[in-house]
């Protein structure tokens, strides 16, 4: 008889007509699990990437068409600077983190009446904040390993229960793993450890289980292993999925659109690393991008989002990374590091990618959003240069001038981009709403001047027919649909709203969302696209009320993310650094939602605008334990047949009761 052991308790059926069954399913303890007893899908390949302050794991993992699993473990220690090896590029200094890639060669064995059993078929695989491999149980011993990461100390666990399946005792002896390796470092000597700490031999009763870690973890010169406690680092690592489960809580009849929105919180919020001279800092993550921070992924991206999830690491993640950029503002007209890597240590100055237009529209979102007149007034001068920087770096026709955008090169930008101006104008409006709440009219008066040529060029100097559709040009030579054609639509720009929907979900959507640019396709060519931008195109769809069209849109990604055949999160690029799962890529998700969706936009310390748009097949959206401006909030929306009833709860009192159009704007005070 097979054994099928993955906890699908009241499984929600997800079955939709697609021409392929999905992968992965979502069960009822908000897990999603695969069951391989089933499966006729192999050999595949897969990776998940978890991460602690001190610690982040890439878990590679394999299945052949006998059902056997290999695993990988890329486990990287970030603040463990290594020495570049003689033939390595210079560049590689960035990227020189203590890493190791650990095989099941590496892993204890378990004796049973003189046979060695080794974990290899699986029957199922479940995530939730960890990878967990339920084996086929041999010979009445069921075997089953979860990987996660600490949350604050050097190490990953891979914790083995084992479970005695049979009617009969079983005496098991387990020889321990215990390897080490040295390495010299920048601060001093490194040691990889992976260790076992089982008995040596366990006697089970029928249904009685054995667990016991297996630690991959890295020491500092004398440090002890008795920092390796897996008890500890689950509990940890529990309180973590917990906070993750019970903040800014999306309900909606979608359990797909439910899930993800839940795991992207994970995968946002986890990467976040300790930095000894920046403090804690979020880093993308992606084997890639550690204990640094980025004008894109860390100002522009995630560190808005941390305000509304009240989650105290990353609120002060990204704080800290707004005071870094505004450390760092350069004297004279030089333009603005885009990075600061090696735990601050190295400003990336060599290009301009519009840097100042991000960190104007981030910095801006994020200091009215936090709440916190105080912070606001500390991080304004970085919010002003980045403005001023933008106004003053304008070619003839108005447009902002930078070398590139956030593709750094990869494809052409010409000399001034529409992303570029397009996050600029996002800056003016939140900073016009920053400065009149600091009660700098004169300002906010400026602002609101340029915020209207900006508009305007946007409009004339953007604007082309393309591909038989009236959007935008992504510059001034430009000859292709472009996904950044989105971004005039996040700013609720909405003049060439249909041409620019065409474009995106016609013309450049795939399964995998949308390409980065539309052009004939050579042989043997793959596509490339980048989920940054299929995440900014939805939120815009949205946001400018085309809902049904973007719902649909939003299902299938949705669909494909969470439950196909890379999950269980949004990705960054494809074929570049093969989907990895950077971490504010997940932030995007849940803005879809928070800007999209509901319209959101933070206009003093204490109102807010809501533009909440319902799809037609949706009766309610609930979003709960919302952190604005501090304050505990619930949203709830009520379909009442062509109108939606909105409520807003704020520290427990209702704020706003009443109803509205689908996409129609009220403001709703929070009170003081």
């Amino acid at each position: 008889m097979k054994h099928l052991v993955f906890p699908l308790l009241l499984s929600i059926s997800l079955t939709c007509i697609a021409q392929e069954k999905d992968y992965w399913e979502i069960n009822a303890d908000q897990s999603i699990s695969w069951n391989l007893l089933e499966e006729d899908r192999l050999p595949h390949e897969e990776n998940i990437e978890m991460s602690g302050k001190k610690v982040s794991a890439i878990i590679y993992y394999s299945i052949n068409e006998d059902k056997e699993v290999s695993i990988k473990r890329d486990v990287i220690f970030p603040q463990l600077r290594t020495y570049n090896k003689f033939w390595e590029p210079d560049w590689k200094k960035y990227r020189a983190y203590f890493r190791r890639t650990l095989s099941d060669d590496h892993t204890p064995s378990i004796n049973l009446d003189n046979k060695t059993l080794t974990p290899t078929k699986v029957d199922s695989i479940s995530i939730q904040g960890h990878l967990r491999f339920y084996h086929t149980p041999m010979e009445g011993l069921q075997i089953t390993r979860t990987l996660y990461p600490s949350m604050e100390d050097r190490f990953l666990v891979e914790e083995w229960t084992l479970t005695n399946t049979s009617n009969a005792s079983l005496t098991l002896e387990i020889s321990n793993v215990a390897s080490s390796q040295k390495e010299k470092g920048y601060k001093g000597r490194y040691t990889v450890e992976v260790l076992s700490t089982a008995e040596k031999s366990v006697t089970l009763t029928p249904k009685q289980s054995y667990t016991f870690p297996v630690y991959y973890g890295a020491t500092l010169n004398e440090e002890s292993k008795e920092a390796f406690d897996y008890k500890k680092a689950k509990t940890e690592r529990q309180d973590f999925l917990n906070k993750m489960a019970d903040r800014l809580v999306l309900r909606t009849p979608d359990p797909v659109i439910n899930q993800l929105f839940y795991f992207s919180k994970i995968r946002a919020s986890e990467s976040i690393f300790e930095s000894s001279k920046m403090g804690l800092v979020h880093s993308p993550g992606g084997g890639n991008y550690y204990l640094g921070i980025w004008a894109n992924d860390q100002v522009e991206y995630s560190g808005p989002f941390f305000p509304y999830l009240g989650y105290k690491n990353g609120t002060e993640a990204a704080y800290n990374t707004y005071k870094w950029f505004l450390k760092n503002i350069p004297e004279g007209d030089t333009h603005i590091p885009y990075a600061f890597e090696v735990d601050g240590n190295f400003p990336m100055t060599h290009l301009d990618r519009g840097d100042a237009a991000m960190i104007a529209y981030g910095t801006s979102h994020y200091a009215l959003a936090a709440g916190n007149t105080e912070t606001a007034k500390e991080l304004w001068p970085l919010i002003e240069w980045s403005l001023e920087y933008c106004h003053n770096h304008r070619n003839k026709d108005g447009a902002v001038i930078s070398e590139s955008d956030e593709m750094e090169g990869r494809i052409e930008t010409g000399t001034a981009n529409l992303s570029t101006s397009s996050l600029y104008y996002g800056g003016l409006k939140y900073s016009i709403q920053l400065a009149e709440s600091l009660g700098m009219n004169d300002k906010a008066r400026a602002y609101k001047k340029r915020m209207k040529e900006m508009k305007s060029v946007i409009n004339t100097y953007f604007a082309s027919n393309i591909e038989g559709v009236d959007t935008y040009k992504y510059f001034e030579e430009n000859k292709h649909l472009r996904h950044w054609i989105c971004l005039p639509l996040c700013m609720d720009i909405t003049e060439r709203k249909e041409g620019t929907l065409d474009a995106l979900f016609d013309k450049l959507w795939t399964e995998n969302g949308i390409l980065v640019e539309l052009r004939p396709k050579e042989k043997d060519e793959v596509q490339m696209f980048w989920d940054r931008a299929t995440l900014y195109a939805l939120r815009g769809a949205f946001k400018v009320g085309a809902t049904d069209r973007g719902f649909q849109k939003l299902k299938d990604y949705s669909k494909k993310r969470l439950l196909g055949d890379h999950v269980p999160y949004v990705i960054e690029a494809y074929p570049e650094n093969n989907m990895k799962h950077l971490s504010a890529e997940s932030a995007l998700y849940c803005r879809i939602f928070t800007e999209g969706m509901l319209g959101m936009e933070p206009v003093d310390f204490s109102k807010l605008k809501l533009k909440p748009s319902l799809p037609a097949h949706w009766d309610y959206l609930d979003l709960k334990d919302i952190q604005l401006f501090g304050k505990n909030t619930d949203i709830s929306i009520q379909r009442k047949q062509d109108k939606l009833e909105l409520e807003v709860v704020c520290n427990g009192k209702s704020v706003y009761n009443g109803t509205l159009k689908n996409n129609e704007a009220v403001l709703v005070d929070l009170g003081s």
